[in-house]
């Protein structure tokens, strides 16, 4: 049984006011509240936006070189689109699971251009690695749709058992296919997607997930049974597994700190963030943001993080620097905000409005709405495209 909001707002409260958290830093909820939380311890796909700099990291080999060891989306500034995406028209691509569609949205107009039928139960659209493709997770239609960003149609469906999301390896070598109801990672070629090998996993609900700055291993997060996994990517294997510490738990997307140090895992039940270090592994902190905390996406300036609250229609702003919320946006006559990205310039978010059919447009500098869009049933992963970075790792679009 799951905990009611009142309790998991009650338990937010009390690791909040958790007398001396020095001693308890190695517990799995120690938290903040809204306050601080001091967590625990091939070839480029286009011509780089900017000089890398030294390469100061072991990185996975064949791994695009680290613009700058201290901020991992350097690559994403505004507007600093690839050679490869530069001509592509700028679209919102909505998968709409109980449609069996994928609405396509003019951001300019915020009007619905086209609607594409694909598999079904589309879960998210995917930019590929070489950023060229974007791949429609059919997850019960056990396939791959495939839509050209430079036309913005579709191609032939590809056969790929339980694809419910879909990442790539820092290298560009492997897609690795989230199969939740398989309870499997299985690592596909990028190109073709024929299977290279399948990883058993000893958890529920694989969905999300995120690669550490050296590319070396990815972290992921189990939905259904409240567990984390950390995977070495050359070795294709789970080398470290933890439940987390709430009755209950399940995690969401996954996202890194643009110094690399910490991991940020969303949380709908336990309403709010995991914090943990990737390389111990440790037992992570807790910070409350709302209800149902979703979707994660870090702005252009890598300076905040905005956090998709579902449950109660809002969006937190959390600040790297200073480990701590500074912010919350609230939906006007609510919704559920759901899966997305940010704008190519940066200024708007775009998430879906998962159980309203419906797309929200919002303003990253005063957080105001600027659009609410009628979309089909059960919109979730939408893509915004192209957005700027050298290439992708998959899932809504993470770049570097």
């Amino acid at each position: 049984m799951r905990p009611s909001p009142t309790s998991v707002s009650r338990l937010a409260r009390t690791l909040a006011a958790g007398a001396a958290c020095a001693a308890l830093a190695a517990l799995s909820a120690c938290s903040g509240g809204d306050s601080a939380p001091h967590p625990t311890g091939e070839a480029l796909a286009s011509k780089a936006p900017a000089r890398p700099r030294q390469q100061a990291l072991d990185a996975l080999p064949g791994m695009p070189p680290v613009l700058d060891p201290k901020d991992v989306y350097a690559a994403d500034r505004p507007g600093r689109l690839s050679d490869t995406v530069k001509d592509f028209p700028s679209r919102v691509y909505v998968p709409n699971t109980n449609s069996n569609t994928v609405t396509v949205i003019d951001p300019g107009t915020y009007k619905v251009m086209e609607t594409i039928p694909v598999g079904r139960q589309p879960q998210h659209v995917v930019p590929s690695w070489d950023l060229k493709t974007l791949w429609v997770n059919n997850d019960l239609g056990n396939s791959l749709t495939p839509i050209d960003p430079r036309t913005g149609k579709a191609g032939k469906p590809v056969d790929v058992h339980d694809p419910y999301n879909l990442y790539f390896t820092p290298d560009g070598r492997y897609a690795v296919v989230m199969a939740s109801k398989d309870r499997q990672l299985v690592f596909r070629d990028a190109h073709t997607m024929e299977r290279v090998k399948t990883v058993p996993v000893g958890c529920a609900g694989v969905n999300h997930a995120d690669f550490s700055a050296d590319g070396r291993y990815f972290i992921v997060s189990c939905e259904f049974s409240g567990e984390l996994l950390k995977v070495d990517t050359a070795a294709m294997k789970v080398v470290g597994q933890q439940k987390l510490a709430f009755r209950g738990a399940m995690p969401q997307d996954v996202k890194m700190s643009p110094d690399g140090k910490r991991f940020y895992v969303a949380d709908m039940v336990a309403n709010g963030l995991w914090i943990l270090d990737g390389g111990t592994f440790g037992k992570p902190e807790f910070l409350y943001t709302g209800k149902g905390a979703h979707g994660l996406y870090v702005s252009r300036d890598s300076r905040r993080m905005y956090v998709s609250n579902r449950g109660e229609g809002t969006i937190s702003v959390y600040d790297f620097a200073q480990h701590k919320l500074t912010g919350k946006w609230r939906l006007p006559h609510g919704g559920s905000p759901d899966m997305g990205g940010v704008s190519a310039d940066g200024k708007v978010l775009w998430l879906s409005g998962r159980y309203n059919s419906e797309v929200y447009a919002i303003d990253t500098g005063t957080g105001r709405q600027l659009a609410r869009i009628k979309v089909g049933s059960g919109p979730h992963g939408l893509a915004v495209y192209p957005q700027p970075g050298r290439y992708s790792l998959g899932h809504t679009g993470v770049f570097r």
